[in-house]
């Protein structure tokens, strides 16, 4: 293990904002029981913010951000990891206020940290992620509130996102019938290769007007987007259908009106990843090794990138252009 490492570091001064790769010792890591070999981390709409002057995520500088990584445990004051253990850690104050996953060294508190679940890589781990996470407790929430194959038609908003791929993925695999929805005409292959039976444009979930009750279309939903776009979700769904909402890209104001709830028995089901407690997270990673996990994590879902290009990468998801997932591969694990 070498004295110094790479990381991709931010910092902020009354004058100037820097975004570089610099050169770190392991003495520069922040405090936790376990340090870990970082093999992957993976690119987030927050750490898109974390990079920017004004994003408004990272509670203190200089700081090293990205909300995902998994690796191999290097080494460990907590009995529960071992030097040599392969391990999650995601979510909690990982890249917003403890140094996070773009990095080739993290220490973590063990707290936050789960084992690499057996049916898993730590390169399949970070194409889930945080955004995969999000999509599967969408998917376990859903069918928590009663949502089966056989009672219809799903939706998944914002489908070529991060986590929208995976849900739509996700879905397919638990064999139900995705409608997904974009507003990218170019994108429409790629959703129906992922699991897709139908592809909408934005405009046929939402058409710019709201009704308090509409036709019934969809048993469920998993919504990343939010603002009117789950207004006119929550007016579709089938009476006792459910929508799972995890965004807030399309706004954070949601004009509807009480008759989906009163008349239709629809509920909103509020999906938080960070702070979703460990009695709830580790079955999950499991499900996502095993009867949640897509053939086509790999093939379809994610792109590689490096250290390096990671800037780049960072402003297009802020543009909203990337498509699944990115990972950054950090070491030779």
């Amino acid at each position: 293990m070498g004295e110094q490492f790479k990381a991709l570091f931010v910092n902020k001064t009354e004058s100037d904002f820097s975004v570089n790769i610099k050169d770190l010792t392991l003495n520069e890591l922040p405090e936790g029981e376990v340090l870990i070999s970082v093999a992957y981390s993976s690119v987030n709409y927050k750490d898109g913010l974390a990079s920017i002057p004004k994003g408004n995520i990272v509670k203190s500088y200089p700081f090293i951000p990205g909300i995902d990584l998994a690796g191999v445990v290097v080494s460990s004051t907590d009995s529960r990891f071992r030097e040599g253990d392969e391990v999650i850690a995601t979510s909690y104050e990982i890249g917003v206020s403890h140094y996070g996953g773009y990095s080739e060294y993290a220490r973590i508190p063990a707290e936050w940290i789960v084992p690499l679940p057996e049916g898993l890589t730590l390169k399949e781990a970070m194409v889930y992620g945080t955004a995969g996470f999000t999509a599967a407790l969408s998917v376990q929430q859903l069918e928590d509130a009663g949502l089966t194959p056989e009672k219809g038609k799903v939706l998944v908003t914002g489908a070529t996102g991060g986590v929208g791929s995976i849900a739509v993925a996700m879905l397919a695999k638990r064999g139900y019938h995705v409608v997904a929805s974009t507003g990218k005409e170019s994108e429409h292959d790629y959703l129906h290769k992922i699991g897709a039976k139908e592809v909408l444009t934005r405009e046929e979930v939402y058409n710019g007007k709201l009704r308090a009750l509409d036709k019934q279309e969809w048993a469920g939903a998993v919504d990343p987007v939010g603002g009117e776009t789950l207004a006119a979700v929550l007016s579709k769904l089938n009476y006792g259908g459910a929508v799972a909402v995890s965004g807030l890209t399309g706004g954070t104001s949601v004009p509807t009106a009480v008759f989906p709830f009163i008349l239709r028995a629809v509920k909103l089901l509020g999906i938080d990843s960070v702070n979703c407690p460990m009695e709830v997270r580790k079955p999950l990673w499991s499900r996502m090794a095993t009867d949640l996990k897509p053939a086509n994590l790999l093939e379809e879902i994610q792109k590689e990138i490096t250290l390096e290009e990671l800037p780049d990468a960072l402003g297009v998801i802020l543009e909203g252009q990337a498509r699944g997932r990115m990972i950054v591969k950090l070491g030779s694990n």
